[in-house]
């Protein structure tokens, strides 16, 4: 491509980039505007103006082209272009947004404002009849299709995970987890502001009945104790650490088992009724804090809910 052509297309591309990136964002929001207010027949007299002066922009821009694009060599081929350039170019702004509404990151505001008009110049692209210029926009479109529809989502996925992880980690001090009792797994776990609770239960559920939970919280003060006067049923009773232990008596020789100890920053509760005293210290002796393998593993299995 001569160097005078050269110079004609590229000012040809800046205008219709240039000038759709300033009527776009205003077109939009205008419609949206008038939507929000009006309803969807209030959009009708913006539309009515919009479009016309859209396709009249794009002309304007075409009419130094005229010797380089034959589309733009005469008034009504110069339309008929602008016609295509503003479909077409249309069509990749709606993509944009629906990318956008995907949490995919197209930027800060003025580099999205910027980003509207590139579609129409893409589209303007492949009018021109040069081979480098349509194989650069070719590329470019590629780019772009390739970051909107696989980079993008995975960015905005990861972005999600980490926000996720994020909020459960917003108490650090609680997320603790033990070890699951023998033919037990944690079958559920949910971190909220104040707590952290995990329920175990059989690997293999409906084979036989089993559940232990666990529950993490602020250390009470003050310090957990037997109540008074004794439950009729209840055994309590609070060693020298302050562990306390209680066993409630149901009909059928069933006991509910409870142990709570106290740590400096928290404390943590464990029962079951079908897990003995044994079983429920070896729970507690088995707290650690939950790592990132542990957490990562419960979020996709999704075994853990957030509450706020």
């Amino acid at each position: 491509m001569k160097s005078g052509r050269g110079a004609l297309t590229a000012l040809h591309l800046v205008l219709v980039w240039a000038y759709m990136a300033a009527m776009v964002p205003t077109f939009g929001f205008g419609l949206v505007l008038t939507g929000w207010g009006g309803g969807t027949g209030a959009t009708v007299p913006v539309l009515a103006l919009g479009v016309p002066l859209m396709v009249g922009l794009l002309a304007t821009a075409g009419i130094p082209a005229r010797t380089v694009v034959p589309l733009c060599g005469s008034g009504p081929k110069r339309l008929g272009w602008a016609v295509l350039v503003a479909v077409l170019g249309t069509l990749g702004v709606l993509a944009g947004l629906a990318a956008y509404a995907g949490n995919v990151d197209l930027g800060s505001a003025g580099a999205r404002i910027a980003l509207t008009g590139m579609p129409y110049a893409l589209a303007a692209a492949f009018f021109v009849p040069s081979r480098r210029v349509r194989l650069g926009a070719l590329a470019v479109l590629a780019a772009a299709v390739a970051y909107v529809g696989f980079v993008g989502p995975a960015q905005a996925q990861q972005r999600q995970h980490e926000r996720e992880v994020a909020r459960y980690r917003e108490r650090p001090e609680l997320l603790y987890l033990g070890a699951a009792p023998a033919g037990m797994e944690v079958s559920r776990a949910e971190a909220g502001p104040g707590f952290f609770t995990v329920d175990y239960r059989p690997v293999h559920q409906g084979a036989e009945p089993g559940y232990a939970g666990l529950t993490v919280r602020p250390p009470f003060t003050p310090a957990p104790r037997c109540p008074e006067p004794a439950e009729e049923g209840v055994t309590c009773a609070v060693d020298a650490s302050g562990e306390m232990l209680t066993v409630r008596e149901f009909s059928g020789g069933v006991r509910a088992v409870t142990l709570v100890r106290r740590y400096p920053d928290r404390d943590v509760e464990v029962s079951s009724q079908t897990l003995d005293e044994s079983g429920l210290r070896h729970l507690l002796d088995t707290l650690h804090p939950l790592s990132d393998a542990e957490l990562e593993t419960l979020m996709r299995e999704q075994k853990i809910d957030h509450q706020n």
